[in-house]
């Protein structure tokens, strides 16, 4: 797929005033693995102890990472001191749980000395460590690892004597390498049937093509490009939908497709444009008998490889504020073209836009075009998840929430999407489904790839980010949301939940990459939350407490994904707390019951956590936490739904 990211740059001038502001030889001499309650932070990670108290104490004893049988090997010569890998055939160092993976570490030293490693979590604290010999000739130390413990890894090392540290690869920084262990749920989160495929909730940009990373991840949607400019560029009547055009990868029939229809190429335009995505087709005729095609290709894609999938998915325009120069008037005659054109062919279309880049501004577009009659032309809604002039670790979704200023709150990613079902409701037509189609975090404003950056805090507070913006948008009523994205990519450091190991300034297609906290937040998500419906937002929530309920399709289990934010201990200049928590009583069950539930971490980690009276006391941190109960009728009465969502 050729990507089309957010316009950041563009889009942050164009939104300065919607407030936000800047983001600111021998064998090893140990080789010890550490339980994850086992003291000790790991310096070179720089990060702070773990802080989920109570997960902490109820984790269970097999939930262990442990490197053992260290063997030695020459390596070859190199100037780099300290390198550290753990390989996989696939590139992409991810594991499954309980599996056996390898860790090896290149020395270099200029005399004999002592390595030291440890690999800690993502909020620094040490999960294992042990010391190897170093001797004066270039080493690789490599080591048998296995871990029951999910999540996100970082590798660090150095010379007792000569001090050091694992060297920087590609656009991940100096100090550690990474890799991670995807969370095994199954006897948590049972498995459910769908009725549906598109029950299926997670999409994601950036790995097209790759079955396997996707299904590592959860990913269970991607956007398919037959967009006029890509499949007609030199002329009419080119694209033949009777021709084999799909992506072999799609014939799995594991991943769905978004058909995305943005684009026009130049000879097609009348503005001298190529691709040309701010004004209508000279030739609206045209357009729709193009379309027409795609439908036909679409239906009949659906129906080999997609059978229990309900309908097909066509987003028309990408980011009009942006990209749009027409008249309100062409815009509405571009999607009546469209609405014509597929539903002539295909029975199953559901055409979907305007996709803006903030929920709001979907919002505005949606409440100026509906006198013109737009609502007749549209069946379902997508927007972009971005609320922010740079939406990042400094910019989190709820940091306008809790604002006294009523305007000021409305620029929330809670509110932006509440206001915009209002208006779904309020004008369109009832029962529509919404999709948000791309949705990443990127660094901060103004930062750079480097040897020296992200900093493992940065990392940390990027991968809770991830997880709440999607939670968030679940939670207020999406029914579906879009990963932005795989691999780091250049001019727009660090929307990546993956580093690209070759590129220091990142490459489009990078194939041999490494996770960041991010994409092990997203794996544990999609587990826990995909064949869900949504139940809605806990009702009177203490300000600064986030918590959503969700159900298993089929009446099953209740999930409530909860955390806090405090806008004072999540800064830049000073750090992202790790370590902020504040307390919170979850009703999970009937007043004077008691029992057991289930608790999972952020990275898919899961305990049993006592309740009496009908209530579970938490201790809610940053990072999401999930709850898995029974009592549907409980958490149904204490959550609201948001306006017009059906569910899918």
């Amino acid at each position: 797929m050729k990507t089309h990211p957010l316009l950041l740059s563009t889009l942050v001038l164009a939104l300065a005033g919607c407030g936000g502001g800047g983001d600111a030889g021998s064998p090893a001499s140990t080789a010890n693995a550490t339980t994850p309650g086992a003291a000790g932070s790991n310096p070179a990670a720089g990060g702070a102890a773990s802080t989920d108290a109570q997960a902490e104490a109820n984790a269970t004893a097999s939930q262990k990472l442990s490197c053992v049988s260290p063997s030695m090997s020459t390596a070859p010569s190199g100037s780099a001191p300290i390198t550290a890998d753990t390989p996989s055939a696939d590139k992409t160092r991810l594991f499954a749980a309980g599996s056996a993976f390898k860790l090896a570490i290149t020395t270099r030293p200029a005399a004999a000395d002592t390595l030291r490693w440890a690999i800690s979590d993502t909020t620094g604290k040490t999960v294992a460590s042990g010391s190897v010999s170093a001797p004066a000739v270039a080493t690789t130390t490599t080591l048998t690892c296995t871990s029951t413990r999910a999540g996100y890894f970082a590798v660090s090392a150095t010379f007792a004597k000569s001090g050091g540290q694992v060297q920087t690869a590609g656009t991940r920084p100096n100090g550690i390498a990474t890799f991670g262990v995807l969370p095994n749920l199954a006897a948590t989160i049972p498995a459910v049937n769908y009725a549906h495929q598109d029950q299926h909730r997670f999409g994601m940009q950036g790995f097209n093509g790759n079955g396997p990373m996707l299904a590592a991840l959860g990913i269970t949607s991607t956007i398919d490009d037959r967009q006029m400019s890509v499949m007609e560029p030199n002329g009419r009547n080119t694209f033949n939908p009777s021709a084999n055009n799909l992506d072999p990868f799609y014939t799995s029939g594991q991943v769905m497709r978004l058909v995305r229809l943005d684009g026009i190429p130049g000879w097609a335009s009348g503005h001298g444009q190529s691709p040309d995505f701010g004004y209508a087709p000279a030739d609206l005729g045209y357009f729709s008998n193009y379309l027409a095609r795609v439908g036909t290709e679409t239906e009949a894609i659906r129906a080999r490889y997609f059978p229990t999938q309900s309908a097909n998915y066509y987003q028309v325009t990408w980011e009009p504020y942006i990209l749009w120069k027409d008249t309100d008037a062409n815009f509405v005659a571009l999607y009546k073209t469209a609405h014509e054109g597929l539903h002539s062919t295909d029975p199953k279309a559901v055409v979907m836009g305007p996709a803006e880049p903030f929920p709001s501004l979907t919002t505005d577009r949606l409440k100026r075009l509906a006198p013109l009659g737009f609502a007749q032309y549209i069946d379902g809604i997508a927007t972009h998840g971005y609320y922010d002039a740079g939406t990042s670790p400094s910019h989190p979704p709820e940091r306008r929430h809790t604002e006294p200023d009523p305007a000021d709150a409305a620029n929330s990613l809670l509110n932006e999407m509440r206001n915009l079902r209002a208006e779904m409701a309020a004008d369109y037509k009832p029962g529509m489904k919404l999709f948000v189609t791309e949705t990443g975090i990127s660094y901060d404003i103004g930062s750079s790839y480097g040897p020296n950056y992200p900093t493992p805090n940065i990392l940390f507070a990027q991968g809770a980010v991830v997880a709440r913006t999607h939670l968030i948008l679940l939670g207020e009523g999406a029914d579906q949301t879009y990963v932005f994205f795989g691999p780091d990519f250049p001019g727009e450091p660090g929307y990546g939940t993956f580093f690209d190991l070759d590129n220091p300034q990142a490459a489009f297609g990078t194939t041999n990459i490494s996770p960041k906290p991010a994409a092990m937040t997203v794996a544990a998500m999609t587990r826990i939350l995909d064949g869900t419906t949504t139940l809605g937002p806990l009702a009177n929530l203490p300000s600064g407490v986030y918590a959503y309920a969700f159900q298993q399709l089929g009446g099953g289990r209740v999930i409530t994904a909860l955390w806090t934010h405090n806008n004072a201990v999540w800064d830049a200049s000073t750090g992202f707390s790790s370590t902020y928590s504040t307390a919170y009583t979850l009703a999970v069950d009937a007043p004077g019951t008691s029992g057991t539930v289930q608790l999972i971490d952020a990275m898919g980690n899961p305990s049993s956590a006592p309740y009496s009276d009908g209530k579970l006391v938490l201790t809610l941190t940053e990072s999401p936490q999930y709850v898995v109960s029974t009592n549907a009728d409980v958490a149904k009465s204490h959550s609201t739904k948001p306006v017009g969502y059906a569910g899918i």
